[in-house]
């Protein structure tokens, strides 16, 4: 079982529109003490100023920074998984799959087809 959670961008939507299924699985999440992280990529897809929920989720979560070897890694898996072109949707597969992480997402059919282009297997939780 995976020991940390990633959210996708989808996921932060749910949060904000009041999804059953996400607050079921944040307060799950947070009871086990499981490590909750944001890629940097997904806070810039959300963010428009003013995100209380957001902003709220994050005081509880690690912002995954995208750097150069990261960003080479989504590069990779973007140029082995065909018809896939999103930075965004890459780069949680690849810090989830580094980290072990669970993958909270509103998209599951983009991330799995993501996942499945890794060496690793990652869970896919649609939200």
């Amino acid at each position: 079982m995976a020991t940390g959670l990633t959210f996708d961008a989808g996921a932060l939507i749910a949060a904000e529109k009041g999804s059953r299924t996400f607050w079921a699985l944040w307060k799950e999440s947070i009871a086990r003490r499981a490590d909750l992280t944001v890629p940097a990529p997904v806070l810039a897809q959300v963010w428009r100023g003013n995100r209380p929920v957001i902003a709220k989720l994050l005081q509880q979560c690690r912002i995954d920074v995208l750097d150069e070897q990261e960003a080479k890694r989504v590069g990779v898996l973007l140029a082995a998984v065909p018809r896939s072109r999103d930075v965004v949707d890459a780069s949680v597969v690849i810090g989830a799959s580094r980290r072990g992480d669970a993958i909270l997402t509103s998209d599951s059919d983009d991330i799995e087809r993501l996942v499945a282009g890794q060496a690793v297997a990652l869970r896919v939780v649609p939200v």
